[in-house]
């Protein structure tokens, strides 16, 4: 009977033990990211049959858990890459915001002064300090068009700069999941219990991956995390890894695009709808939604500008009665040809139209018979047979070569429009004001010119160039403040998520601190069992001398 008392008291004692380093551990982690709260499971020992009943053997330590709420984590996860997606196409837009909105160094206040100088210029045509003023905003002008259009393409190298890291994280992440997949697996197998500290490390790593991207996570019955991001693709599965490439874009080398690699080596795109979620999908909604139309928005205003100016301009005659040349010079549409193409033709677009430009850029595909052009704002199609093709002001052409099925081409009519912007006169005396030659004093021309500013010259007649910055300007501010506000929404739920979370998973050190006076208090009664089962052991072995 003492050796048995002697054994319940050490039953007692190691699980007194258990309890003490479970809390210990939990204290140590309590600032530990992804660490969650262990709890000892510990269950009565089988009790032996003496003939008058059945007497307990003592307790016995089946495992060591951690608390974790796998729905409120996923959550935790759900709501960490809506805010993250938010708060990296937040940070960009405001950028783009900031630009177009200011009051001194938007385009606004610079067409503003080039119009006031042409009308400046009709009070006294013959003037050449008038004619020097309208050169001097002209040029202003042209500084302003281009400034803008270099901050945009500033703001898309940046784009691709943390395109680059994000997609570098992820396969980080990714090999770093499957690692743990694997060890995880292994000590498990290895000894039955769950290693609970891998666990949370896992599961940390997730949180991580989904701070960049969505990613969705399937357990599998041996334990593992199969992790999936995008449209389905599998990232991780058990021990393997499917790494993301950032390259140049197929169509355009000046963007940088997320691709699969293959089991073949070889790069797969699935576009831009593929990577959604997290800093990596915000950047890339920002760049698609945001900065792409921007540039092109500002292009076409640039675009528009030169072209019913120059045309007008031309209408007019000098100082010296010649014929009005071209005034401005704008950017010219840009064309990529796929280079995974097969076929050997060029192909080239031009400006017939600037009135019936859009924002918009446009996918040429061929399938062998027919071309078919996507104006991808809205993916209206049109399909022909044959060159040349108008599109919204846009006439395509086959330059040279031929075109073989499958091959694709992407036209981007205004997106080099305000950086390719600048003043084509030089001389103050070559400004066509005059609408006769040899009317030195005609304004008529000039008066003409002045009336572009208020006329519906783009978007088919239904907007000014002014009006058409004033929208874009417009479309910039609304989604800002659309993000900013959604962002702040979504930063509650995360907040909420998390304290609901840590309310049943995280360290609680006053609970703890309860905790290890109560296995101190039962590790010590556990030694006075053991102390009085010896005091009866010795007391038996006396009086058997």
């Amino acid at each position: 009977m003492a050796t048995s008392i002697l054994s319940i008291g050490q039953s007692a004692l190691t699980a007194a033990q258990v309890g003490i380093n479970t809390t210990g551990h939990n204290i140590a982690n309590a600032s530990t990211p992804g660490f969650n709260r262990q709890v000892v499971v510990q269950g009565a020992a089988l009790s032996q049959n003496f003939g008058f009943g059945f007497l307990g053997q003592g307790t016995e330590v089946s495992t060591v858990k951690r608390v974790y709420n796998e729905f409120l984590g996923i959550q935790v996860q759900s709501a960490q890459t809506s805010k993250s997606g938010l708060d990296s196409y937040y940070a960009q837009i405001k950028q783009i915001d900031n630009l177009f909105a200011d009051p001194t160094a938007g385009l606004s206040p610079a067409l503003q002064d080039f119009f006031s100088g042409i009308q400046t210029l009709t009070t006294d045509p013959t003037s050449l300090p008038a004619r020097q003023t309208v050169l001097s905003t002209a040029e202003s002008l042209a500084s302003r068009f281009q400034g803008m259009a270099s901050r945009l393409t500033e703001i898309e190298r940046g784009i691709n700069s943390q395109v680059l890291t994000s997609v570098g994280l992820i396969n980080t992440f990714a090999e770093q999941i499957a690692q743990l997949n694997d060890a995880i697996g292994k000590a498990t197998r290895a000894t039955g219990q769950p290693p609970n500290d891998l666990l949370d490390q896992r599961d940390q790593l997730v949180l991580d991956l989904n701070k960049e991207i969505k990613a969705t996570v399937v357990k599998q019955g041996d334990g593992d995390y199969n992790v999936f991001i995008g449209n389905g693709h599998p990232l991780v599965v058990g021990t393997k890894t499917s790494n993301l490439i950032a390259t140049a874009s197929p169509t355009d080398p000046e963007k940088i695009e997320v691709a699969y690699k293959a089991n073949d080596g070889s790069t797969v795109f699935v576009g831009e709808s593929g990577f959604v979620g997290g800093k990596l999908g915000g950047l890339i909604e920002f760049r698609s939604e945001t900065l792409a139309p921007a540039q092109n928005a500002l292009g076409r205003v640039a675009i528009g500008l030169a072209s019913a100016f120059n045309a007008q301009h031309q209408a007019g005659f000098d100082l010296a009665g010649v014929a009005g040349a071209a005034f401005f010079n704008a950017g010219v549409p840009v064309v990529g040809s796929n280079g995974a193409n097969t076929g050997s033709a060029t192909i080239s677009a031009s400006i017939t139209n600037a009135g019936a430009l859009t924002t918009s850029d446009y996918h040429l595909q061929y399938d062998g018979t027919n071309y078919t052009v996507i104006r991808l704002s809205d993916n209206s199609t049109t399909t022909f047979a044959t060159f040349p093709q108008t599109i919204d002001g846009v006439q395509i052409n086959l330059a040279a070569g031929a075109a073989a099925a499958g091959d694709t081409f992407l036209i981007r009519p205004t997106v080099k429009g305000a950086s390719g912007f600048s003043v084509a006169v030089t001389d103050p005396a070559d400004i066509a004001a005059a609408s006769t030659a040899g009317a030195v004093g005609d304004n008529v021309n000039a008066r003409a010119l002045a009336a572009l500013q208020t006329a519906n010259t783009l978007a088919n007649g239904s907007s000014t160039f002014q009006g058409a910055y004033g929208q874009l300007v417009s479309a910039v501010g609304n989604k800002t403040r659309e993000l900013e506000v959604t962002s702040q929404a979504t930063g509650s739920l995360l907040e909420q998520a998390t304290i609901a979370l840590q309310s049943e998973s995280g360290v609680n050190l006053d609970e703890e601190a309860t905790n290890l006076l109560r296995y101190q208090q039962a590790y010590q009664a556990a030694a006075k069992v053991m102390q009085i089962a010896k005091e009866m052991f010795d007391m038996l072995v006396s009086l058997g001398q």
